[in-house]
């Protein structure tokens, strides 16, 4: 399996601090050493670096690790390969261009022998999990319009990623910058911060930062991982079929769909 990293925030924030405990569990404190990658959005563009190397030793990783990006949308990825060689075309997130905009995807899970259905996407690796997000790309393509609404936009997330995980497991992270979707099939924890801002000790690091020193009163952030990433902190551990649709590290629209019990292995 793999790990999920997703930030969602009303104000431009960087993602140092997770990302230093994501990174840990490449290859250091957990066994997902086959590759990372982390998008953030800068307005329409996104800014993407990526590594087929164990995210705990790769010098790209520490870069970004001390390089303060700052972005409203943010999603990372450490790899366990189970579909696919190790290589860079393989890892996470992917991203297509649809509408005039970035969308970026990362997904926690193995859905073996899915079939793709037609359309204009194709994957460039070969792991199951960009082959998903063609086939959701190439689905939202012919189905919803342009102008599509948040709440059309979550119905039609929500009826894929149900359908993948009765196929096998589907924790996911989608964005197009302005939104960022969540799913969990099996494992995702998120946490929203704002004030009163207080410290925060890592799980995988000794490393802790005290938040009120880096906020303001109106910032909120949220943060979205496969594990929580610090000790404490109260975490929302979400449950098998919960979704969100996040806006400025708000939820404009959630749920929760039922899920074949046999198709949700730990």
């Amino acid at each position: 399996m793999c790990e999920l990293l997703g930030m969602s925030a009303n104000t431009p924030t960087d993602l140092c601090f997770s990302f230093t405990g994501l990174t840990q569990r490449g290859g250091k404190t957990g066994p997902h050493k086959d590759g990372w990658g982390v998008a953030f959005y800068e307005g329409k563009g996104v800014r993407m670096f990526h590594d087929p190397s164990p995210s705990a030793e790769s010098p790209i990783a520490e870069l970004v690790q001390n390089y303060p990006i700052k972005s409203h949308v943010a999603l990372c990825h450490i790899r366990q390969a189970n579909v696919g060689s190790v290589s860079l075309a393989n890892t996470h997130p992917f991203v297509r261009e649809l509408w005039g905009r970035y969308w970026v995807f990362a997904h926690n899970g193995q859905v073996n022998q899915f079939v793709r259905r037609v359309g204009i996407y194709e994957p460039v690796g070969d792991t199951d999990s960009e082959n998903l997000f063609c086939d959701l790309m190439n689905h939202v393509r012919q189905h919803l319009p342009r102008d599509a609404e948040p709440q059309q936009l979550a119905e039609c997330f929500v009826a894929l990623a149900q359908e993948y995980a009765q196929q096998g497991v589907f924790n996911c992270l989608l964005s197009n910058g302005d939104w960022l979707f969540t799913f969990c099939s099996t494992k995702l924890a998120c946490i929203t911060r704002r004030a009163p801002f207080g410290p925060a000790q890592l799980a995988d690091a000794d490393v802790t930062i005290d938040f009120a020193a880096e906020t303001t009163a109106n910032d909120v952030v949220t943060v979205i991982a496969t594990e929580p990433l610090t000790t404490d902190e109260a975490w929302h551990i979400d449950q098998p079929g919960e979704w969100k649709l996040w806006q400025h590290g708000e939820i404009l629209v959630q749920g929760q769909v039922p899920l074949t019990p046999s198709r949700n292995p730990v």
